[in-house]
Parts: C-alpha cells; structure tokens; sequence
C-alpha cells in the first residue's frame, strides 16, 4: 500500500498535489510519503512481533535512500540503520538513530571507517573475511575496546531479482562458507579485540518467493546450533533483508506477515535475538520521481518518443537493471492508450526508462510520475551530463518540506578548484 492517490483528477502524495509540488520546487522532483513510510516500517515491525520474534532490531538499509528526513522518519519508529560506509554511519547518527541500533556491513571496510565505528560505538560489524576480522581485531586492541562482531555467512542460495543484486551464490563477493564460518567464529572467541555476537546473511534483494530465504534460514538455524554445541555464545542472528514489493508489472510478494510466519516456523525454539536489514520493502513505495514531458517526438517509422526532463542520472535502475517502473501521468488525459519509447536528454542510447509502454496520451508540458522510486532512485542519481541533482521533498499529510535542495550551477562549479598553473 502506499499514499499516491488521484484526487479530483490530480496525482497527490498523501493531501498534496504532485502538480503543485512541480510547480513550486521544479522538475525533476523526488516526493516521499511520511505515512507510507511509517506504514511499511510498523506492518513488519508488528508482523515480527506477531509471529513471536521479539524485540527484533530492524535496521533499515540506508543505502536504499539516505535521505536524512527519511532516516529520522524511520529512526523515530525505532528503526536502526545497516551502514556499509563511514559516511552512511554518519548519516545515521546525524539523523538521531543511536550508535546501538547501528549494523556495519559490508565487504571492504577500511581501517579508517573500522576505527571510526568502534569509536562512536555501533552495536555490531559483520566480517565478510578472514583478513577483516583480523584487521577489526588489530584496530579494537589500538583502541583498547573489544569490537562486537558477526561473522557473515554466504549460504549460496540463488536468490534476487536480478544477477547484480543477488549476493548469496557462492560466486558472490559477500561473506564466507559455512565451515569457514565455525573457524573464524571460533577464533575470534579467542582475539583479545574482537567479541563475537551473532552470525549474519543476506542473500539478495527484490525476492519475491520465500522459499529462497526459508533454504538459507534454515542453514543459518544449523549453524547457531553448531557453534553453540561446541560451547561458544551466539546472541544474534541478522537474517538481512531483501523482501521484494511490488513493481506493478510482477507478482504480488509475499507479505510480511506471511515473511515473519516462515521465520517463526524455521526458527522456532531458538532462544535468540533477530535483525533484519530491510531497504527496498520501506521506501520503494514510499516515493515516486515527477518529471515533465519536454516533447513527444513522432517518427514516421511509427515510434513514439517522450522525452521527459529526467534522465538515467536521476534515475538509473532502469538502465542498470532493466528495471521496470510504473509511469503515471499527474493529470490524465481522456483518449485512447499510444505506445511511447520513454526516454531523457542524457546523450546515451542507455537513457531510456522503457521502450514500446502503452499510455494514456500525453503532451509537451505534461507530468509523469515514476512510481516505486523511493529506493535507489535519489541514492544512486549522479551529475552525468552536468546535470544537477533532484531536488528531494517529504510530506506529511497536507505538508511538504524540500529536505535536499537542488543544488544551483555555482554550487556544482564552486566545489571544484583549478591546479595552480591553470
């Protein structure tokens, strides 16, 4: 479920118009729904609760919208935050989530961004490798702390939308074998730098069938079960996220309820506490990307071109992954369906949003909505072309505040410096 509406022929986020909105920030313009949101969060929040997991930590993966309005959105909720940067902890914590609901993930921490977590204290950084946890070790003992680690595990269990988001083939680059998950679990029970927690796994994201996730849960399961039956404490296990939603053009996903009822069934009687690392399932629908259509250019050979004012910088799943997004005009047009290639200005045949998508009819001037764009929409919009970055605006019922402003030309040029002999 989300919050965009037509309302009295209008597209609106919650009580405002998308029209006025493009009207008073411009287009392009990301628009997130605060009810959504919240939504997304509490139905899985409750679900978990529900089905008897109790007090999971659910820490929404900030590299599926950073935005720091959203993050204190989320935060507030009682949401954590799962970090695979310095930067993404920072973000974190500047939008008031505390250091203990923090999860660092990740495959290539450096020694700069380990120091710095153990520093302000996250509840735990999961090493993908031997080399990492050795190098955690060595940087908690400088610092004189006992860094709270979780081994990530690599169940290789095909899952995930598509091969660049799936991350738990054995191929993949995240995490380690599950014999190499007992030895270093093992050892770092023996570091003087190092406290092992939990273990940890994610095996993709944008999965739509939950028998994917069940096979690598219950490899999980065994795996607590081993290490606890050679004597070592396991307190957590981070089953990650990666629950699909719906894009409008697949199957409806699994519900977080029906999510929660199959952790309950593969988990049950294990005393132990669970997180979760959801992104795409609490913003991909909390968002959508406006942008106005710049002309509608007819071949004669009979292909229709829209030319929107966004581009594959602005939004670049559909180009990256072939993504599919659900575009709406703001204001429907009576008449027939036409059939448009839908593209923008960047100079690459890659900028195309969708080829051969029938419509309502559509006009120089008009407004798109490109729905399911709260998630790696803006985190991943770029100034290719020297394009300025979107503008991001949150509502709140009948209320909407620009929480990333467009950035001007000057502000693009001034952050560059020329060499001295220039």
């Amino acid at each position: 479920m989300n919050h965009f509406e037509l309302r009295a022929g209008e597209l609106h986020c919650e009580d405002v118009s998308l029209a006025r909105l493009a009207a008073e920030v411009g287009t392009p313009v990301y628009v997130y729904s605060s009810a959504t949101l919240e939504r997304h969060y509490t139905v899985l929040r409750d679900a978990l609760v529900s089905a008897g997991l109790e007090a999971p930590l659910i820490a929404f993966a900030v590299k599926a919208n950073p935005n720091l309005a959203v993050l204190r959105t989320l935060g507030r909720l009682g949401a954590g935050a799962d970090v695979v940067s310095e930067g993404e902890v920072r973000r974190a914590l500047a939008a008031g989530i505390p250091a203990e609901r923090i999860v660092f993930s990740g495959v290539g921490k450096s020694e700069r961004e380990i120091e710095f977590a153990l520093q302000v204290g996250v509840a735990e950084i999961n090493v993908e490798s031997e080399p990492e946890l050795h190098l955690v070790n060595t940087v908690a003992q400088r610092l004189g702390v006992r860094a709270q680690v979780a081994v990530r595990v690599n169940p290789d269990v095909e899952a995930g939308g598509h091969a660049k988001i799936s991350t738990g083939k054995a191929e993949n680059k995240f995490g380690v074998s599950f014999a190499e998950a007992e030895r270093l679990y093992a050892n770092a029970s023996n570091m003087a730098g190092v406290k092992p927690v939990g273990v940890a796994c994610h095996i993709g994201s944008q999965i739509t069938e939950l028998a994917p996730m069940e096979a690598a849960f219950g490899k999980m399961r065994g795996l607590v079960e081993r290490l606890r039956g050679e004597g070592l404490s396991v307190d957590r296990l981070d089953l990650g996220g990666g629950l699909g939603v719906p894009y409008f053009n697949q199957p409806e996903p699994p519900s977080p309820e029906a999510y929660a009822q199959m952790i309950a069934r593969a988990m049950g009687g294990l005393d132990i506490q669970f997180a979760f690392e959801p992104g795409r399932m609490i913003a991909a629908n909390a968002g959508v990307l406006v942008a106005q259509v710049l002309h509608v250019n007819r071949r004669p050979e009979g292909r229709n071109f829209l030319v929107l004012d966004a581009a594959m910088n602005d939004l670049l799943r559909p180009a990256m992954y072939d993504a599919y997004h659900d575009i709406r005009p703001v204001t429907p047009r009576e008449g027939a369906p036409e059939t448009y290639d839908v593209v923008g200005p960047v100079c690459e045949t890659g900028d195309t949003f969708t080829r051969d998508r029938p419509l309502p009819p559509l006009a120089a001037g008009d407004l798109v909505a490109f729905m399911s764009a709260g998630a790696y929409g803006a985190a991943m919009s770029s100034e290719y072309n020297s394009r300025l970055l979107v503008p991001e605006v949150l509502v709140r019922g009948g209320d909407y505040a620009v929480v990333r402003p467009r950035p001007s030309y000057d502000d693009m040029l001034e952050r560059e410096r020329p060499a001295p002999w220039l």
